[in-house]
């Protein structure tokens, strides 16, 4: 087994105990726009010490996105339900792997409180894969939809959820009919790099969730996300969107991806701007009423802005077609 002196821990154990044995990939230097300046503002601490307080997780830390510095300077987090350790292993995620602990029925009124406190007008919710539960989490999320609805009227949720693969149907319906602005599930990547990437899903059945979630409710908006630089092609990207389109997805996510350590999977190519840039006019050009595509795009990266951005496109489609 390869040398894990150094490699990631949570608490006692390893992070990624699935990827120890697996070689080290060399150290790419990154390009001049893909670097970010260190988290140090007061409104970031501020809003780390909140979560502590309110014993919440965020993927914004479990993920190591690079964006939590500017985000949280801005009082934006995205809130990781159901606890920090996940039941599957992706191969690009930073999320630990394990047994998860018992779901902490305190959690939704611990977010809703937290929410209050920084009079955030728009919230994400997300959550680890929980395939330990007979419902995948889904009741959890329905509770903290609600409580957010009851306690900050005027906040407007996003959800992004796990595939709820094996789960009841009642799982998504129940999510959908707890009435959240925006219902995310990404797909991650293109389906020919599924057994590699995201070994544990299904490229079709993500997308069936989506189509299933604005059948249920077609004013709900509904988005999905991919990564770039995993080694897909310009052409399967495309066929992404157009498969998303076919599923009725109303925005788009596109960003680069970055390997957490050194033993996820590989980065194969930076892409550029420009191409990012490109893959927005396309996905404009294909019918989405959204597209946010930069090298570091994230899903929730500037989630309150594009639902603001989401609604005046879909009114002004609606003003188009004298609806």
């Amino acid at each position: 087994m390869n040398n894990v002196e150094n490699f990631p821990r949570k608490g006692g154990r390893l992070r990624h105990p699935e990827k120890a044995k697996n070689t080290p990939n060399p150290v790419l230097r990154k390009p001049d726009w893909i670097r970010v300046k260190a988290p140090n503002s007061q409104e970031y601490t501020e809003t780390r010490k909140l979560m502590r307080e309110a014993k919440l997780h965020t993927v914004c830390e479990e993920a190591a996105c690079p964006n939590i510095g500017e985000c949280w300077s801005e009082r934006h987090a995205t809130v990781m339900i159901l606890g920090d350790i996940c039941t599957r292993a992706c191969a690009f995620c930073n999320v630990a792997t394990g047994k998860p602990k018992m779901v902490d029925p305190m959690e939704p009124e611990n977010l809703a409180i937290s929410v209050s406190k920084m009079g955030m007008r728009h919230v994400v919710i997300t959550s680890v894969d929980r395939d330990d539960l007979d419902d995948g989490g889904a009741d959890q999320f329905v509770k903290c939809i609600s409580r957010i609805h009851e306690t900050s009227r005027e906040t407007t949720v996003e959800i992004l959820t796990p595939d709820f693969r094996g789960k009841p149907e009642s799982a998504l319906e129940n999510i959908i009919a707890a009435k959240p602005d925006v219902f995310n599930h990404n797909l991650e990547t293109v389906p020919r790099l599924y057994p590699t990437i995201r070994p544990g899903a299904r490229y079709f059945h993500s997308l069936k969730i989506l189509a299933r979630a604005k059948e249920l409710d077609p004013m709900v908006f509904t988005k999905s996300g991919i990564m770039v630089g995993l080694g897909e092609e310009k052409t399967e990207v495309l066929q992404v969107m157009d498969d998303l389109r076919c599923a009725d997805v109303d925005f788009l996510t596109i960003g680069q991806y970055l390997a957490p350590t050194l033993r996820h999977a590989p980065i194969d190519r930076f892409v550029t701007p420009d191409e990012f840039t490109e893959y927005k006019r396309i996905g404009l050009a294909k019918g989405f009423l959204h597209v946010a595509s930069t090298p570091l795009t994230r899903s929730s990266y500037h989630a309150d802005d594009d639902f603001q951005a989401l609604r005046a496109a879909r009114q002004a489609a609606l003003e188009v077609s004298g609806a």
